[in-house]
Parts: structure tokens; sequence; C-alpha cells
């Protein structure tokens, strides 16, 4: 959770989108401006004083505290212990994938066989792992970066690994919107790093659209999963082909 300091840093922009001077808080608050540009600098105080502070701009605390979560810097890859807690079990695993999707509880318990109380205690775990923050009626904020990403050796990589790729590749990716492409070549090592922000870039903008489209009609919308990837790979069976290089290499 934000700290004491975050939630007066909040209300001092709060302040000054109000157009409201500590000259007139200090009035408001029956204090002297000195003491209030002292609390106010010092960054710590009570929240029965943060609470009256609030009262004077007429801003809700939940909606300050709120805003101050908004705030908070986003994850761009999770622990290796936060994780493995996602894939112990293949319904929380679900769960996030849903929620990286930015479906409601509503949406998840209409398309799989969880009941309410399954996809709440979900919900609640991911809160607790800190890929979203739960708020009420069973929404969440998202906490995660647009730039996130599964760690590349960690406990989900592996278990798509295991699980999904060959699951993914049997497809034919020959449906309107889909496509698999291979290609070969041998560029400057100083040009690799160029493509693969290309691909950063696109997987980026999909994921931006993804949240766009969010205002359209769900009949109007369609799943689709995204896979770029880049390395300096040969099939297996073409390297034991290779001639012996001097020292044994091929």
């Amino acid at each position: 959770m934000s700290t004491t300091a975050d939630l007066v840093l909040a209300l001092k922009k709060e302040l000054k989108a109000a157009q409201m001077t500590y000259a007139d808080l200090a009035e408001a608050l029956g204090m002297a401006e000195s003491s209030v540009k002292r609390m106010l600098a010092k960054g710590d105080m009570p929240l029965s004083r943060i609470d009256a502070i609030c009262h004077v701009l007429r801003l809700d605390f939940a909606d300050l505290a709120r805003r101050v979560a908004d705030n908070q810097p986003l994850i761009k890859e999770l622990t290796q212990q936060q994780e493995q807690a996602v894939v112990a079990d293949k319904k929380l695993l679900l769960m996030a994938i849903c929620v990286l999707s930015q479906w409601t509880l509503e949406q998840v318990l209409t398309t799989y066989r969880l009941s309410e109380a399954e996809g709440i205690k979900y919900l609640a775990q991911l809160d607790r792992i800190g890929i979203i923050e739960l708020r009420p009626m069973n929404r969440y904020r998202l906490k995660l970066a647009k730039t996130f990403r599964w760690r590349p050796h960690g406990p989900v990589m592996e278990y798509f690994r295991e699980n999904a790729v060959h699951d993914y590749f049997s497809g034919t990716f020959d449906k309107s919107g889909e496509g698999l492409m291979l290609v070969h070549g041998a560029i400057s090592r100083t040009l690799a790093p160029a493509f693969l922000e290309r691909l950063q870039r696109v997987a980026q903008d999909f994921a931006q659209q993804h949240l766009t489209d969010q205002r359209l009609p769900e009949k109007e919308r369609e799943g689709y999963t995204l896979l770029l990837a880049m390395r300096s790979w040969e099939l297996s069976v073409f390297t034991e082909m290779r001639r012996l290089q001097p020292g044994g290499n091929r």
C-alpha cells in the first residue's frame, strides 16, 4: 500500500489543481500558515489531518487513496516466487490470463466453469500476489506495465513451453487475421537489437489496441494470441550435420 508521504504528495497536487494556497488552507484548518507549510514539507501527518484537508478540498478520502494507487509504479516483471504462486494452481493461472486481458469477473464466470466464490477467491489471490488491486464490487486495477513480460526462464514460461507451445503451433494459421511467418537470414549483429525493438513496439501496439477496444461490444471483439520471437538459432538436426571446426566445435 501507499505511504502517508504518497498521500501528502497527492494532496499537494490537489491543492494546486484547486488553486488553493497554503494561506487559504491554513485559514480553513484554523492553523498558522507556517505550520501548514512545515507539515506539508515534512510529508508526515496523522490520517485525521489528511481527512481534514480532504474535507476542505471537498475530496473523498477514498478517491484520494485511489488516485495515489493509480500513480504507483507499474510492475514490469514478477518475482520467481510470485510466478511460482501463479502456476501452482491452473485455475489461478487462468484467472491471471483473464485479468491480463482485462476481463470482468462476470465474463470469466460466463466463459469458464468457475463458481462465483472461486472467482472471488482467485481475484483475492492475484491481489495478494501483486498483479491486481482488488476494488469494491469485485472490480480491479491491473498493476502491470504495458511492457510487462513473464520471466524468460521463470515458472510461467516454463509452464507454457511444456504445455502450450505444441498446441499453439499445431494450428493452421489460415483464418482471417491469422498468420505464421518463418524468415531465415544472416544480418549484422549490430542491427539485431533494432529488429527486436520493432517487434517489441508491435507487441505494445497490440496491447494498447486491446485496451482501446474494451469499449467495443463483446460480439465485435475476438481473442487473439500474438507470439513474437527472434533468436540466434538453428534446427538441431541441421546443427548435427555441420562440419566439425578446429577444436571439435560444430
